[in-house]
């Protein structure tokens, strides 16, 4: 498993773009560690390549992990379920040779958080 540590700093507007270098493999967590950004930051995490939605979240207040996953399917495209219960089957999303993007909103003037994406 490999970690892509990035710090973000907003500008005067409150708002950034960073990036993790290319990566390769399974997602296995983000985490997000607050420094200073304002209560109610907003977080629109994607792959770069795809724009693929990794961790999209709103007013956020404090330090957070998340460990995104998306819906299976199968061959024919179904979207595959557990039981007759219907609930989603979920699983690890695969990044290849893309950057994860991370912009940040309503984060406060020049302030800043550290972001940890796991990849396995």
């Amino acid at each position: 498993m490999k970690r892509y540590k990035v710090t973000v700093t907003t500008n005067a507007s409150g708002v950034a773009t960073a990036y993790t270098p290319r990566v390769s493999g399974e997602l296995v967590q983000i985490e997000y560690v607050k420094t200073d950004f304002e209560n109610g930051v907003d977080f629109t995490i994607t792959d770069e390549a795809t724009g693929k939605n990794l961790w999209v979240e709103n007013d956020v207040n404090a330090s957070a992990m998340r460990s995104p996953r998306a819906p299976t399917h199968t061959t024919a495209g179904v979207a595959s379920l557990y039981a007759a219960s219907g609930v989603a089957v979920n699983d690890r999303i695969g990044l290849a040779n893309t950057r994860v993007k991370i912009a940040i909103a309503s984060g406060g003037n020049v302030k800043s958080g550290t972001f940890h994406v796991l990849v396995a």
